[in-house]
């Protein structure tokens, strides 16, 4: 997936094999394979698989719905996804270890190690790559703060309070990764503007204004090859909540930046509670319309969270 390693998750995968070689050792001797009859440690060892792998994709999705706040159904769902594949070759590897070892004795364990150690440094060269890839956008989302077209942190701040209202409302994993680069990228159309908006707030330009900040940041980001989600949303952030034309309303990601990007235009790095109130009631206001009420009604949520710093 590319997440940085926490201690929980290190915690978790320690103690899941611990876990499944203390429920299997009652039946190592009692199921210790023979000639011809290898169906019930196939099925014993596929049940613990499968069980384990099950109870570690809840664990995992607990966690990660208590971090990110967003709902555990969402988070389990993204935990299966993601773990689908990587734990069916886990379990798979662990079988033919198990098997193997009743024949070769622990030289089968060496033999398996080294494609497994292989393969975890392909892995962690793909999490590097991964994590490269997010440095890049927030380092190009900067131009515009460099450039002063925009306030400094404004790219970082409308990127997390989008990316927590995306989690409030329960968007996959995926979904939330586009989020957070076109949130970091959605002022990226202003490098074509001759004059500077005044404090880069394009929620206070004109309609026409914003969609042309929005078209050339979409055709910018286009231009990678690889992001076309992400300029999709980048689009379609200046519409309102039902769309413009016959697209119908625009993505729930475009939504909420449109949302993040009024309240971060309106407030900045302002901590004033009344002036975030305030923000808050122009927004539910202009809601129905120009703003969609859950997100409207998701972004208060969230900041009014202790812990809400953007």
């Amino acid at each position: 997936m590319g997440r940085g390693p926490r201690w929980s998750d290190l915690s978790r995968r320690f103690l899941a094999p611990m876990a499944v070689g203390a429920v299997f050792r009652p039946f190592a001797d009692v199921l210790a394979p023979s000639p011809g009859d290898w169906g019930a440690v196939l099925g014993v060892t596929a049940g613990l698989v499968i069980g384990a792998w099950t109870v570690d994709a809840a664990l995992a999705a607990a966690i990660r719905a208590e971090r990110l706040r967003t709902r555990f159904t969402v988070a389990l769902r993204d935990e299966v996804r993601a773990q689908f594949a990587i734990g069916m070759a886990i379990g798979a590897s662990g079988i033919l270890i198990a098997l193997a070892t009743t024949v070769t004795g622990l030289v089968g364990l060496l033999v398996f190690t080294a494609p497994l150690l292989v393969t975890q440094v392909a892995f962690r060269r793909f999490a590097d790559i991964r994590l490269t890839y997010l440095q890049t956008v927030r380092a190009l989302s900067r131009v515009t703060e460099v450039g002063g077209y925009v306030e400094t942190g404004h790219s970082r701040r409308v990127s997390r309070l989008a990316s927590a209202v995306g989690c409030e409302l329960g968007m996959r994993e995926s979904e939330l990764r586009e989020l957070e680069y076109a949130a970091l990228m959605h002022d990226i159309g202003q490098l074509s503007l001759r004059d500077p908006i005044a404090s880069g707030a394009t929620v206070l330009a004109s309609p026409r204004e914003q969609r042309r900040i929005a078209e050339l940041g979409s055709a910018v980001i286009r231009e990678t090859g690889v992001l076309d989600g992400v300029a999709e949303l980048v689009r379609r952030q200046c519409e309102g909540c039902r769309g413009d034309g016959g697209d119908g309303p625009p993505p729930l990601g475009s939504r909420i930046i449109k949302v993040a990007n009024a309240f971060d235009d309106l407030v900045g790095d302002s901590g004033d509670p009344d002036r975030t109130e305030a923000v808050l009631e122009r927004l539910r206001m202009d809601a129905g319309e120009e703003y969609d009420p859950k997100v409207v009604e998701a972004a208060a949520r969230v900041l009014t969270r202790p812990e809400a710093r953007w």
